[in-house]
């Protein structure tokens, strides 16, 4: 089989699992190759996402390295013998990796949550809202590229207008309310717009407002994606060089702690609705 030239974050997910059950188990690559009859350069490809692994030699390691978490196991050969080639491969060689990376992440979710304190989430933006935002990137993208950005962050709404949608939370703070991406039609249009989603039983919306006292949590936005189990749940981090995909146990405790925080600071949603009707009258 083929080596892939570059894996997908999924992929590298699967990979950086597998390494991490074989130091856990106080194993080197040579030993565990000795154990499932293959050279250590195969372990090396699979361990970095070159290569790929059957279910039979996954579950066969995962026996190697004393792994007993079954559900983990079972997850792991999920995403071990996933085919899907979805929607967004259409953009490859197109849009950076990343753009497609997110929408497999979303795709393979049981469950999504946003924090965003200056802009209106991307899975609630409207087309014109959207557009609005990648113009004002720097440097300024070409026509053509932002239009793909667009359509792309548009097509990643299936998650929860699909057949079978994802459960999705987010909390904005009113400043991401206010704050005219575009002009005045627009912002109030995307407010109407968060609205009208947030009727949907599987979409719940939050907003922190300014007046609330002694909140200290307005530093940067997040996301968090959860796996087939709680190990296999995603963070991520955009930032001016690019898009962050955390995976580390100790980082996303961190990041389930800070949401569980400015989820239970925010107000509830029927309070929210309240507040985001208010706010799109007032603009």
């Amino acid at each position: 089989m083929a080596l892939r030239s570059e894996p997908t974050a999924r992929q590298l997910r699967l990979a950086m699992e597998l390494r991490r059950l074989r130091d856990a188990a106080g194993l080197t690559a040579r030993q565990a190759a000795a154990l499932l009859g293959v050279t250590a350069p195969v372990i090396s490809q699979i361990e970095s996402g070159l290569a790929g692994v059957s279910e039979q030699r996954l579950r066969r390691l995962a026996s190697h390295y004393a792994c007993t978490d079954e559900e983990f196991i079972d997850a792991l050969a999920a995403m071990a013998t996933d085919r899907t080639r979805g929607w967004w491969e259409e953009y490859r060689g197109l849009l950076p990796t990343p753009f497609l990376d997110l929408a497999e992440l979303e795709h393979h979710s049981t469950h999504r949550c946003d924090v965003e304190f200056l802009f209106i989430p991307g899975l609630l933006q409207t087309p014109e809202y959207a557009r609005a935002a990648f113009s004002s990137r720097i440097p300024e993208l070409p026509d053509e590229e932002r239009e793909l950005r667009v359509r792309h962050r548009m097509q990643r709404k299936v998650i929860l207008t699909g057949p079978d949608p994802t459960p999705y939370e987010a909390v904005v703070h009113e400043a991401a309310l206010r704050i005219r991406v575009g002009d005045r039609g627009g912002a109030r249009a995307q407010l109407f717009r968060v609205l009208e989603l947030s009727d949907a039983d599987h979409i719940t919306v939050r907003v922190i407002p300014f007046d609330l006292d002694g909140f200290g949590g307005a530093w940067s936005p997040m996301m968090l994606a959860g796996g087939r189990v709680p190990r296999l749940d995603t963070a991520v981090r955009d930032a001016p060089h690019g898009t962050g995909f955390i995976d580390s146990e100790a980082q996303l405790a961190v990041f389930r702690t800070l949401f569980r925080r400015v989820e239970a600071v925010s107000l509830d949603p029927s309070r929210s609705r309240d507040f985001i009707h208010r706010v799109a009258k007032e603009l």
